[in-house]
């Protein structure tokens, strides 16, 4: 099933049990998913988009719930950081688990030994080779870091 017909599903059931904060979230994830399937159209093949770029989607409406769940934090709006949080958690539940530190260890460790790095000049190379493996599972800072320093020893 693909995540727009999990999302159909998901939206028919909360207008049934009309939980107004689900749908709502769920309506703007398919909109998200739209929007990108629309300005991606002549790319892509079917007009569907693959499960990275729905992936890539979702990470990004993701970490924008993040980002206000913070600026909220800030400003003291309480009511507005419950409601988000709400939101993230909604987002999270179509996303795949997230590594751990240890399988993003080694999968850094035998992204630079698949593509032969050796110094911290190749650290582009081994970044665009490991980006599409962690799309929504890992924070890219978070592998950024472990492969410069995996790259330095």
């Amino acid at each position: 099933m693909s995540l727009m017909d999990q999302l159909m599903a998901d939206m028919k059931e909360a207008m049934k049990a009309k939980d107004k904060e689900r749908l709502a979230t769920i309506r703007m994830l398919k909109s998200a998913l739209m929007y990108a399937t629309i300005k991606d159209e002549g790319k892509l093949s079917d007009n569907q988009l693959s499960r990275e770029q729905e992936l890539a989607v979702l990470g990004k409406e993701k970490k924008q719930r993040e980002e206000s769940i913070a600026d909220f934090k800030k400003a003291g709006r309480d009511d507005l950081v419950a409601a988000t949080e709400k939101e993230l958690e909604i987002v999270e539940s179509y996303m795949p688990k997230p590594f751990t530190e240890e399988e993003l260890s080694k999968l850094v460790d035998e992204t630079i030994a698949e593509v032969g790095a050796s110094s911290k000049a190749d650290f582009g190379k081994v970044m665009k080779a490991i980006v599409p493996k962690i799309t929504g599972r890992a924070d890219g800072k978070e592998v950024s870091k472990l492969v410069g320093a995996a790259l330095s020893k």
